[in-house]
C-alpha cells in the first residue's frame, strides 16, 4: 500500500505564504486522487484540496482563490501552496491518497498562521 509523508509545515504570519509538501512511496500515475484536509481541535476533519490523476481539482470553500494544489509526477509529490494564510488556517495538515487498494493518511504536519 502507498505510504505519503508530509512535511513544511510550521509558523506562518497572517498574509505569508507557505508551501507543504506530500511525498508518496508510489509513482503518482498509479494513485487515483491525492489531496489535504485538516483538522483542528474538536472539530471535524474538513477538505482542503486534491487532485485527480488527471491532473483536476477541488478545494474547500475556506480556502478557495487563496490555497493552490499541484504534483509533481517526476517526484512522486504533491504540494499545497498557501498564500495569504489566516489565522483560521491553523491546523494539522494530513496528506492522503486513494488507490485502488484503499486510502493511505500521513501522519499530519501542524501549521500555524500567527503574528
Amino acid at each position: 500500500q502507498v505510504q505519503v509523508v508530509e512535511s513544511g509545515g510550521g509558523l506562518v504570519q497572517p498574509g505569508g505564504s507557505l508551501r507543504l509538501s506530500c511525498a508518496a512511496s508510489s509513482r503518482l500515475f498509479s494513485i487515483n486522487r491525492m489531496g489535504w484536509y485538516r483538522q483542528t481541535p474538536g472539530k471535524q476533519r474538513e477538505l482542503v484540496a486534491r487532485i485527480t490523476r488527471g491532473g483536476s481539482t477541488n478545494y474547500g470553500d475556506a480556502v478557495k482563490g487563496r490555497f493552490t494544489i499541484s504534483k509533481d509526477n517526476d517526484k512522486n509529490t504533491v504540494y499545497l501552496q498557501m498564500n495569504m494564510p489566516k489565522a483560521e488556517d491553523t491546523a494539522v495538515y494530513y496528506c492522503y491518497a486513494d488507490t485502488a487498494d484503499g486510502e493511505s493518511w500521513g501522519r499530519g504536519t501542524q501549521v500555524t498562521v500567527s503574528s
